[in-house]
């Protein structure tokens, strides 16, 4: 179980409102928050394109976008999507932990505007899923709403797996790409999203157009959850107004100069600060530890998280396993066999798994060029520090 971090807030605290004294109830969540309004799908639809709100889940669907290709009627359940799988990731858990009924509030009064009898939430782990139940049972939304707690795998958390899940299937994404607003859970028209994008929903509600509009970017305004970790001397969960510099984020944690990794383990590395551009995971690796050991504990972990369907995630993550090893340990193949299994993975898999560890591994390869050179030259001299976390360890 990932433990929660400490949470806190740059500029006014919309989603961790209140989180600070601990769990909210019903009762200090009315308090804190005001009642929900009831609103109108049409309510929905004007809000989400006025303000240009994405899903928060890493993909940045606009959601406007997502409700107008529902159909009128028929939309079989509202999924929130809480397998927060990404090792380095916090917010969506924290989310279900600390704020229950704000996301509860965002999926309940969407299912109700599209008429969806059904809501569920997806999750990984126990306490997440205690929290909601106990969430559930402190209201009285007149709706079918099930917790299923899903296994904690990182493919698990892709939304066509979380739907098989839910339906007793294997959690593994299908090979067939079909949008769940068309067929989503039980082949019906399904609005899936993740934990933040419903507690942002919420926030829209009440807030209106103008009010959710006061804070961030013109063009993509409200706040945001990030989740800032290693080589930093304040980590945890931080709500932030949407375009704040990465070099602000930085600074607020005290994190030590180096490399940052943005979006997580299928997100890409950066030398020098530039905008967030969307992303919800910032991780400093500091001067401390070996950069290329860390990225070789990963790449053994992304290769045994793979679903088992396509070539390019079984033979291509495999292969990049022994090339990573190789370069490691001073041979030079390794480097140019790497360069090569790296051009032959995107765009090939069956889920977009291959496509994300291989833009994490081409970042490092390009960002710790240095480090490399000095392997090849004979080692860097730097312990593996274990700065980026390996659920379960590798062999």
């Amino acid at each position: 179980m990932k433990t929660l971090l400490a949470t806190s807030v740059i500029g006014d605290a919309r989603l961790l409102a209140g989180v600070e004294r601990g769990r909210l109830d019903r009762q200090n969540h009315l308090w804190t928050h005001g009642a929900p309004p009831d609103l109108t799908r049409a309510n929905y639809q004007q809000l989400c394109e006025a303000v240009g709100l994405k899903g928060r889940g890493g993909a940045a669907f606009p959601v406007a976008r997502k409700l107008a290709d529902l159909p009128d009627r028929g939309v079989e359940a509202v999924v929130v999507n809480g397998s927060e799988s990404e090792p380095l990731s916090r917010k969506d858990r924290l989310l279900l932990s600390l704020a229950p009924h704000l996301v509860l509030d965002g999926a309940t009064g969407l299912a109700r505007a599209l008429g969806a009898p059904h809501v569920l939430i997806a999750v990984h782990d126990a306490e997440s899923a205690q929290s909601m139940r106990e969430a559930i049972l402190e209201r009285d939304d007149r709706l079918a709403i099930e917790v299923t707690e899903t296994p904690d795998r990182f493919v698990a958390g892709e939304a066509r797996a979380v739907l098989s899940a839910l339906e007793g299937g294997p959690a593994v994404p299908p090979g067939r790409k079909v949008l769940p607003t068309r067929q989503g859970y039980h082949r019906r028209p399904t609005f899936l999203s993740n934990v933040e994008t419903f507690a942002q929903l919420a926030v829209l509600a009440r807030l209106g157009a103008r009010g959710f509009s006061a804070t961030g970017l013109s063009t993509a305004p409200g706040t945001q959850l990030l989740t800032v970790d290693g080589a930093v001397q304040r980590p945890g969960v931080i709500e932030t107004p949407t375009g704040i510099p990465l070099d602000t984020v930085l600074q607020f944690a005290g994190a030590e100069p180096g490399p940052v990794l943005l979006g997580g383990y299928h997100g890409r590395w950066l030398s020098q600060p530039v905008p967030l551009d969307g992303a919800s995971i910032v991780v400093a690796l500091g001067s401390a530890t070996c950069p290329l050991g860390e990225v070789y504990q990963v790449a053994q972990w992304l290769s045994a998280q793979s679903a088992g369907q396509c070539g390019p995630c079984v033979f291509g993550l495999a292969s990049l396993v022994d090339d990573f090893a190789r370069l490691l340990h001073g041979d030079v193949n390794g480097w140019y066999d790497a360069q090569r299994h790296l051009g032959l993975i995107p765009g090939r898999g069956a889920c977009a798994h291959p496509d994300g560890a291989a833009r994490f591994l081409t970042s490092a390869l390009q960002v710790f060029d240095d480090d490399v050179r000095r392997h090849l030259g004979g080692g860097c001299g730097r312990p593996v520090l274990g700065v980026l976390p390996v659920p379960g360890g590798v062999a």
